[in-house]
């Protein structure tokens, strides 16, 4: 779906991902329409989430928090079509250095 590709899921911080790290996925709203529900799925499992929620804080990330996500929601009334966004591949990588003193 062209509503889908123009506004992807992402994830904050935007650099490279470390253990322990505080992620936070944003499901970017479509044309800024108005989203009647909104979903989370790391690998086809879903994580929940609420009517107007566009994004979702996940716990301090481990390993087992790395694949892909992905966001969708109805546009417009709940009998609209469900959308679903483009998936987004979280990696995590090994943790922070840590700092001797």
């Amino acid at each position: 779906s062209p509503l889908v590709q123009q506004d992807p899921l992402s994830h904050r911080p935007a650099r490279e991902l470390l253990e322990e790290d505080n992620v936070t996925l944003r499901c970017r709203r479509w044309w800024n329409l108005w989203l009647t529900q909104m979903r989370f799925y790391h690998e086809g499992k879903d994580l929940g989430g609420s009517l107007q929620r566009s994004e979702l804080s996940l716990p301090p990330l481990q390993l087992q928090h790395r694949g892909r996500y992905r966001c969708g929601g109805r546009v417009g009334s709940k009998s609209s079509a469900w959308e679903e966004s483009a998936p987004v591949t979280v990696t995590v990588h090994g943790e922070h250095p840590h700092t001797l003193i």
